[in-house]
């Protein structure tokens, strides 16, 4: 059983960092099914694989997405 992981972030946090899904949701305020259908209509980044079974994404994407991202009002 893994233990609990924080998805609180540093105040300075590394651009070229790597961050899980429970970051990227908290950051985004999406949930992970809308990331991946986001992700499926090529209107989010694809993750980074980085192990058999886990991806990550690059906070330097993350953050470009968001700057970039439409106002909705």
């Amino acid at each position: 059983m893994r233990a609990h992981q924080s998805t609180d972030l540093p105040a300075e946090v590394s651009p070229a960092r790597l961050l899980r899904l429970p970051a990227i949701m908290q950051l985004t305020g999406l949930c992970r099914s809308t990331i991946y259908r986001m992700i499926a209509n090529k209107q989010f980044p694809r993750p980074c694989k980085i192990g058999d079974w886990a991806v990550a994404w690059r906070l330097i994407e993350i953050e470009a997405w968001i700057d970039h991202r439409p106002s909705t009002h």
